[in-house]
């Protein structure tokens, strides 16, 4: 379409304003909703969009509003769309504009500011220059200062979060701006008519490369990340690109916590979550000689440079991102590759048709594979009941995933409940599991992140798992699941205290009787009495699992709106990753560094026996 062929939808009874040049140019670009708190800065843009026909989704806080905006993008393919009032409303979004610039999550935020000829006046909430504040957390972020300039600065921004290394983008429109009626034949358009850029493919040479990598492995594995995230669809029981490359290649899929894969889930070539190949050598298996990290980027989610996962010897590693800073930022690689994940699928594909090559089938590593994945649970003999009266909690989110209606969309929160709904992911077989926290370790993100999967898979029921931890960062949420009638499942993992928190106190002073400082939450707190007063159905499951298990089915059904269910489980076992982040250790040579790596003392042993002896002096003395 071009420029000349546009066409503004005009307002019957009131001016076109600048608010409706915004609305109209993200409508142009493909935005249908956009999330968000009212404030009266954003009038004229929020009658535009209406106007425009893009549904506004209000929400109780304006950092889920961006979560949202960021899940929509994950599950949707397209830029997710936030809006947030002058200053004091912008400062709430910062958690959920720090988390999309991390996770490489592209949306678009519209912001507004006080009228330009009020700038230093110390104005109505005009303290804070909001581009200044947004520049080291977006790929972009402006003030639009000329009305007409709107069309294409709008669409400047948004193929700049879509286009690349994705990421979030900020336009402040000052209130003046959003409310002046622009000269419509002096509309700067930009490329407000034109498609996205292509995304970059591998090169040729490069493909040749890794094709002579991938036919000498014998334990070859494939570990996917978000940027692959358009490989698959949502449907596990349909062929994709990514499913193709695991078949062309005999090679198994492994995903890392941002991104689950649909795979069919009893296809011998889902490897499961990543985590799983850290079980290797504990059962005397051999690790991948052969790694293909694709779209994942390295780092503590894939157990850092431990050599856990990705093994730091005997292993052929290849990476590809569009971030070529990101290949080789942890690892050595082999091989690194600058492309789309989609485009490298396509191009690997092609070339083992077009020269009739092939790749051996490793049979006996895939036996391995599926013997690691089919291992029983080393809690599974334990009593569902602990001995303090709460339900274990294994066999608690054990019954919530096995409960589950298959193809829900699952999105796990929370510290130490986070390890357990992610360790039992696969037996809900979820459409798509993403965990929230993402790489800042964000707690409380879930809630957004629901929001946005609700409003891009409208058809299916997502789940919103929460530790009782997380779960106050933003509860009053509720309300906007049931206000727009929401197919949003959330589930309190309740244990009454930091669980991630209190287990790294318990292992690293557990010779100490002093009280845990600052890990214990409320026993009396009914979190689904809360879900009530937000008109959410509600359980409360502390008794058994069956009882688990029966308001799982209830209210997962998705007929009657929202619902919420509080889970009462016991603080102990502590999870396997728990004890590994903390690292404890009785070995005096080092120094336990909780969630990183240990470090090695940096004296010898005699001097520290020397200080011990002097300490107990000291205190035999009473100094």
């Amino acid at each position: 379409m071009a420029e000349h062929e546009l066409k503004w939808k005009l307002p019957k009874k009131r001016p076109f304003l600048g608010g409706d040049l915004v609305a109209q140019s993200l409508a142009q670009l493909g935005v249908e909703v956009s999330f968000g708190l009212h404030g009266g800065h954003l009038d004229a843009f929020l009658v535009g969009c209406d106007l425009a026909g893009i549904k506004l989704i209000d929400t109780r806080h304006e950092a889920p509003a961006v979560q949202a905006a960021e899940a929509y993008a994950k599950l949707s393919g397209k830029v997710g769309c936030c809006f947030v009032t002058a200053n004091s409303g912008f400062c709430n979004s910062l958690p959920g504009l720090a988390t999309a610039f991390a996770d490489r999550s592209p949306i678009l935020m519209v912001t507004s500011s006080p009228p330009l000829r009020d700038a230093e006046t110390n104005s109505l909430q005009g303290f804070h220059d909001q581009v200044v504040l947004a520049k080291p957390i977006s790929k972009f972020a402006h003030r639009v200062t000329n009305v007409e300039e709107i069309p294409r600065i709008v669409s400047y921004a948004y193929k700049t979060a879509a286009s690349g290394i994705p990421g979030p983008v900020v336009l402040d429109f000052p209130i003046d701006v959003l409310f002046h009626p622009p000269r419509m034949n002096a509309l700067a358009f930009g490329s407000v008519t034109k498609p996205t850029a292509v995304a970059p493919g591998p090169d040729p040479a490069a493909l040749d490369e890794l094709i002579k990598l991938w036919k000498s492995a014998s334990r070859p594995a494939i570990i996917v990340g978000t940027g692959a995230a358009r490989t698959t669809s949502h449907d596990s029981k349909k062929s994709s690109p990514l499913l193709q490359l695991a078949e062309a290649t005999h090679t198994p899929v492994f995903y890392s916590q941002k991104y689950s894969p649909a795979i069919p889930f009893d296809n011998p070539l889902r490897g499961g979550s990543a985590g799983l190949l850290a079980m290797l050598p504990v059962f005397k298996k051999e690790q991948p000689d052969f790694i293909l990290l694709l779209g994942a980027r390295t780092g503590f989610l894939l157990a850092g440079r431990s050599g856990a996962l990705i093994p730091n010897t005997g292993c052929k590693l290849v990476q590809v991102d569009l971030d070529g800073g990101e290949i080789g930022k942890s690892h050595a690689v082999d091989l690194g590759i600058v492309s789309d994940s989609g485009k490298l699928i396509a191009g690997v594909l092609a070339k083992l048709e077009g020269e009739k090559t092939s790749i051996d089938k490793h049979e006996s590593w895939l036996e391995d594979i599926q013997a690691i994945k089919n291992l029983p649970s080393q809690y599974a003999k334990d009593e569902p009941v602990r001995p303090d009266g709460r339900l274990h909690p294994y066999f608690a989110m054990k019954a919530i995933m096995t409960s589950l209606p298959p193809d829900s969309v699952v999105i796990i929160d929370g510290g130490e409940c986070g390890v357990w709904a992610a360790a039992l992911l696969e037996l809900a077989r979820p459409a798509t599991g993403i965990v929230s926290t993402g790489y800042l370790g964000f707690l409380g993100n879930g809630w957004g992140y629901s929001l946005g999967a609700a409003l891009a898979c409208p058809d299916k029921l997502v789940v919103n798992i929460h530790g009782d931890g997380s779960a106050g960062f933003h509860i009053q949420e509720l309300d906007t699941y049931a206000r727009h009638n929401l197919n949003v499942l959330s589930i309190v993992f309740n244990n009454n205290f930091w669980g991630m928190s209190v287990a790294g106190q318990d292992l690293i002073y557990s010779t100490d009787e002093s009280t845990r400082p600052v890990v214990a939450l409320s026993e009396s707190c009914r979190y689904d009495i809360v879900a009530q007063g937000f008109n959410n159905r509600a359980a409360l499951a502390k008794d058994s699992i069956e009882d688990v298990e029966k308001a799982v089915k209830d209210l997962g059904d998705g007929s009657k709106g929202p619902g919420l269910i509080n889970v009462l489980v016991s603080r102990d076992p502590v999870t396997e990753v728990t004890k590994g982040m903390v690292g404890k250790t009785e070995d005096p040579d080092w120094i336990v560094v909780p969630y990183y790596d240990n470090v090695p003392r940096p004296y010898y042993r005699e001097d520290l026996d020397k200080e011990k002896e002097k300490a107990q002096n000291g205190t035999a003395n009473g100094h």
